[in-house]
């Protein structure tokens, strides 16, 4: 995560990150607070979605904060403990524990279940989302994490983490897709979309998406916009985009503010569009979008910001242009 802060550890002793429990499809990583004779305060609802490719000391920060302490739980479906010697440096008042999930089994597993209904904080990493899909839908950890952020528990995510936490989630179940075969075919078959995934209010009709400017994924965002209005979902679909380095921080009111080293961007298709079909390229315009900059304010329950740059995007026959260009 690259998020440790200098000299929050003197005077105590170098944690133990080890293996702490292990069974059929899970390994689980633990390690106590630093401060462990603090008692843990009440958590309170907030949302913490990262873009990817490095980590954000302030939305760490946010997130404990409103862990109140307890356990930040780390929900991975590959790797080891990455996560915990800077969550653990950064968040004193936390315990961490990860959870490495790899079957619909471990995401049934009693310990794991318990774990998350535990937590006071959830956080899930990069990597596949198509595996937290596969493992998790319908089971044990997909009930704990939505019944957890219905009794406030914060929720934050990165790259992957980020693509899972909307309503509506692009899964990757048939691998990536790249803007230019999104729009050449909105029904290309790695466009593989869900809803219901994780039910997290402030993010209801929300598609969020990660690496946004880095990787050029405006095109493939309002693609996914155009299905989910095409296909029935929605009305009006929002989506979220996030440049690498930088966060989308959201507390229990439902204000959002951008911090970190990019942008952030936030979409809107508030009709339907006019070709959106099997193997025809798409054709959607006036698409709406408020490119926020760090320090800016976004209010996600009336959709609007306090300040950023205004534009259009067009889409004609697969082909995207936008009025700020």
């Amino acid at each position: 995560m690259g998020i440790l802060f200098a000299g929050i550890a003197l005077g105590h002793s170098v944690p133990c990150f080890g293996q702490t429990e292990k069974g059929n499809g899970y390994a689980a990583y633990s390690t106590p607070a630093i401060e462990n004779t603090l008692l843990p305060k009440a958590a309170r609802s907030a949302v913490v979605m990262l873009g990817g490719h490095g980590d954000v000391g302030e939305a760490t920060e946010f997130l404990c904060k409103h862990s109140g302490g307890g356990n930040l739980v780390v929900l991975s479906a590959s790797g080891a403990d990455e996560y915990n010697s800077d969550f653990h440096a950064a968040c004193p008042g936390n315990s961490v524990t990860t959870l490495v999930i790899t079957s619909a089994e471990g995401a049934n597993d009693p310990f794991v279940a318990k774990t998350i209904r535990n937590a006071h904080a959830i956080f899930i990493s990069g990597g596949d989302q198509s595996n937290y899909v596969k493992f998790w839908t319908g089971n044990a950890v997909q009930k704990e994490i939505n019944a957890d952020v219905a009794r406030g528990v914060p929720v934050g995510g990165i790259s992957a983490g980020l693509a899972v936490q909307g309503e509506f989630a692009f899964t990757a179940m048939q691998d990536t897709v790249k803007s230019p075969e999104a729009l050449a075919n909105p029904y290309d078959s790695h466009v593989t979309l869900a809803r219901d995934f994780l039910a997290i209010p402030a993010l209801k009709g929300v598609i969020t998406d990660s690496h946004f400017s880095q990787r050029e994924r405006m095109g493939r965002s309002i693609a996914f916009l155009a299905r989910i209005v095409q296909d029935g979902w929605a009305k009006e679909a929002h989506g979220i985009g996030i440049d690498e380095t930088t966060a989308v921080l959201v507390d229990e009111t439902g204000h959002a503010r951008v911090v970190g080293d990019n942008s952030a961007y936030f979409m809107t298709l508030d009709h339907r569009p006019e070709i959106c079909a099997e193997g025809k390229p798409l054709t959607v315009r006036q698409v709406k979008v408020l490119k926020l900059t760090p320090g800016v304010l976004f209010d996600l329950k009336s959709w609007t910001g306090t300040g950023g740059t205004a534009f259009e995007v067009n889409v004609v026959d697969g082909k995207m242009t936008r009025t700020d260009q």
